[in-house]
């Protein structure tokens, strides 16, 4: 697992009051360590932020549907609650979540 994967976990809600299984961005992992930076992906793409990013499904991304990466919402997690892994994000996606995030951590 590395940046850009795309992996199916128990994503947290924001208020820690449970999860629901979904796919995630692979943001950041360490090789040496248990966890990894990951971002939600849904496929509800009503009224998107700035943040969001809009992605068509494919055979190399494994979403089964046109989806939106919400870069804005991010967790840390074990890299052993991870279910299994779905395709990798393509290079041109990851460029643009590459922005988004520098805007977001204003760096």
């Amino acid at each position: 697992m590395f940046k850009g994967t795309i992996v199916l976990v128990p994503f947290p809600f924001t208020d820690l009051s449970g999860h629901k299984v979904r796919p995630a961005l692979v943001l950041h992992t360490n090789n040496r360590g248990e966890d990894c930076i990951a971002a939600f992906i849904s496929s509800v793409q009503k009224r998107p932020t700035i943040h969001d990013l809009s992605i068509l499904s494919s055979i190399r991304n494994g979403l089964k549907i046109n989806s939106v990466v919400k870069v804005d919402k991010l967790a840390t997690l074990q890299k052993k609650i991870v279910l299994g892994e779905l395709g990798i994000l393509e290079s041109a996606y990851m460029k643009e979540i590459d922005k988004k995030l520098k805007s977001i951590f204003a760096l």
